[in-house]
């Protein structure tokens, strides 16, 4: 059957109507009450997963949830601007950079000290290092397919959703304790926090000056997030070929990241309408809530919840460790 017959379009219809309309219901609840989006969206997901066990929706919520992810991903790279990064300095930017690395690498060998699968050490750690749940779903999208995937994807996301909003009340009152100017301040929430909201919403809790920064500082990490998870790709595709003995490796080349990158340059190279760029860059944030949400609701809460408290440590673990270094950066160069 052809892509084009209107019977296997409509094979998508049911899967992707549920994901769409919790996906909204979330969006109306964040905006109401605060809450994170991509939270609400899991949540409800989660609630509805029943609906999962009809093939009438399978189809359309593997969809929403693959198809739709990569190309939201694709899609930050318009929110990228080489003037705006320019602005920290080279020493501000190699520090952060090399926080989201050794963030990443404590993440894995963390997770073989508590003895956890490695592949949650690369989710969380990426997670944690770079962007929050934006860079575990597309972490995710290049680790070997696997019902332990989806299982450590949703836990990965609402944990990293939880710490972040946890960190936006309460690391503005620890940079407080140590007595950071405002510029460090911004160097501080934009360098710690997960996601880019929560760094947004703490900084200008702060003032602008420390806002600005704190949002600049955080895409120094988004655009962290090609090269990371092309290295990841590349990894799973050695290891991968390992485990089968020579055998020809499966492609696990990460095409969205060219779109990334495209957008990227694109948006640095080109005059963007800035209604167009905000358009496709809520397209991007709307596309990330429909993904999460319809993997929301093709994974069981009995399944996360049976995932065990090791890697809540080891989220935690990698939360503390990436705050600290920061921290630590911030006295030595003001000492």
């Amino acid at each position: 059957m052809s892509s084009n017959d209107p019977d296997n379009a409509g094979a998508f219809l049911p899967g992707v109507a549920i994901s769409v309309t919790l996906a909204l219901v979330a969006a109306v609840i964040a905006h109401r009450y605060g809450a994170p989006a991509m939270l609400m969206g899991l949540l409800l997901g989660l609630s509805c997963h029943f609906l999962s066990e009809s093939d009438r929706f399978t189809r359309g919520l593997v969809w929403a949830s693959g198809p739709c992810l990569r190309f939201g991903v694709a899609l930050l790279g318009l929110r990228l601007s080489v003037g705006d990064v320019a602005t920290l300095g080279w020493n501000a930017i190699l520090v952060v950079c090399a926080a989201v690395v050794m963030t990443l690498i404590f993440g894995v060998m963390w997770a073989r000290l508590l003895g956890c699968d490695r592949h949650l050490g690369l989710l969380t750690g990426g997670a944690v290092g770079i962007c929050g749940a934006s860079a575990a779903m597309a972490i995710s999208a290049v680790l070997p397919e696997s019902e332990a995937r989806q299982r450590q994807t949703l836990f990965t996301v609402i944990g990293v959703t939880t710490f972040s909003t946890a960190a936006m009340v309460f690391y503005p009152i620890v940079g407080d304790l140590f007595h950071f100017s405002p510029a460090d301040m911004g160097l501080f929430i934009g360098a710690t926090i997960h996601d880019v909201a929560q760094v947004v919403g703490a900084g200008y809790s702060v003032s602008s000056e420390t806002g600005d920064l704190a949002t600049f500082v955080k895409l120094v990490r988004v655009a962290m997030l090609v090269p990371i998870v092309m290295a990841i790709a590349v990894y799973c595709r050695l290891d991968h070929r390992r485990e089968d003995d020579g055998a020809p490796a499966r492609p696990t080349f990460p095409i969205f990241l060219v779109g990334f990158v495209g957008l990227f340059v694109l948006n640095n190279m080109v005059e963007i309408s800035p209604i167009m760029t905000d358009g496709l860059s809520q397209l991007a944030t709307g596309l990330l809530l429909l993904a999460v949400t319809a993997l929301g609701v093709r994974t069981s809460l009995r399944e996360v919840a049976s995932i065990g408290w090791r890697p809540i440590c080891l989220l935690a673990g990698e939360t503390v460790f990436l705050a600290a270094m920061i921290v630590g950066f911030l006295l030595l160069s003001g000492a």
